[in-house]
């Protein structure tokens, strides 16, 4: 995810220090207790038929979308808002004020929204039937722009584009929230550069490890929750730059690349650890779209408009393809 604000985000870190089924599948060779799969990776339910296009309110500057039931949920970049459209009509409404900070990528667990907040360096967990914050986590102090999050049956993971560091929220008994968030380092592969790094994060499709592109060098990588080690996902010399949001649906991963106009269908072996760009699906509605989410048989997509200078009177909005 990028956007303004991230210029300023980055340029203070620079001051400061500076994807049809693999080829070859390989079996699993991890041997640490797997990892939960989503608490919500399945097509939503209640969503048979809808519009394909429908408006977000105007100024919002959207970035992340989460889809639960008939609901999809986005988050301002301008100003944190949390916007609750009904896919089966595409109306809605802010349903929860933001701080007057981002809020980036998001993911639901049908009662709460956990929401990544960007340069704020923070996390925050949103009570869908309120509105209100039930947490909120400092996660990081200083320069950092946490930008997305996975949320599994036992966890929520942040990633930052600007520090090589996965944020863990460990779930207790019934989806309890801790106290504080853990620190998770990223080691091995990944090498952290200028620009937008740790983006979009998902799961691998056996749910052992996590998977997250890496924006200004196209790299996906595999991740063990636990340890923070990378390795690089072998996707046969095909780059994933640009990439952002990430979904996976079975063994197939699909990664928004936003400034591309493209969404990436990768072909993943079981373990994650390879996979092949199989297709590029393009529609002419696109206009930067960052993240993506799937309701039925379709995948939604907001426009960020990053090439489109932002103002109270831009207009947004939300397109729906087949995957």
């Amino acid at each position: 995810m990028r956007s303004a604000i991230l210029k300023t985000a980055l340029s203070a870190l620079a001051v400061v220090a500076l994807a049809a089924t693999p080829a070859a599948a390989r079996p699993a060779a991890h041997t640490a207790a797997p990892t939960a799969a989503p608490a919500a990776a399945g097509p939503a339910s209640g969503v048979t038929k809808g519009p394909d296009t429908f408006p977000l309110p105007d100024g919002f500057q959207p970035e992340g979308i989460a889809i639960g039931g008939r609901h999809a949920y986005f988050g301002s970049r301008a100003t944190g808002d949390i916007y609750r459209a009904d896919l089966r009509t595409g109306k809605g409404a802010v349903i929860s004020q933001g701080p007057g900070t981002p809020s980036l990528g998001l993911k639901t667990d049908g009662r709460r929204l956990f929401v990544a907040g960007g340069n704020a360096g923070n996390a925050r967990v949103i009570d869908l039937r309120t509105g209100a914050v039930v947490k909120s986590y400092q996660l990081a102090t200083g320069t950092s722009f946490v930008n997305d999050v996975i949320l599994t049956r036992r966890a929520a993971y942040f990633t930052d584009s600007a520090n090589p560091v996965l944020y863990k929220l460990e779930l207790g008994r019934g989806g309890a929230l801790p106290d504080e968030a853990v620190r998770i380092p990223l080691g091995g592969a990944i090498q952290y550069a200028t620009g937008i790094n740790a983006n979009g994060i998902a799961p691998s499709p056996d749910g052992r490890s996590l998977l997250i592109v890496q924006s200004n060098t196209g790299k996906l990588f595999e991740v063990h929750p636990s340890s923070g080690v990378t390795t690089e996902v072998d996707l046969g010399g095909e780059s994933l730059v640009n990439g952002d949001g990430l979904l996976l649906r079975g063994r197939t991963l699909y990664a928004v690349q936003n400034r591309l106009n493209a969404v990436a269908v990768v072909a993943l072996a079981r373990d994650g650890a390879s996979g092949e760009v199989v297709r590029r699906i393009t529609d002419d509605r696109f206009d930067v779209p960052t993240t993506v989410a799937a309701a039925g048989h379709r995948l939604y997509l907001p426009n960020a408009r990053f090439t489109t200078t932002p103002g109270p009177d831009t207009t947004y909005d939300v397109v729906a393809v087949k995957p």
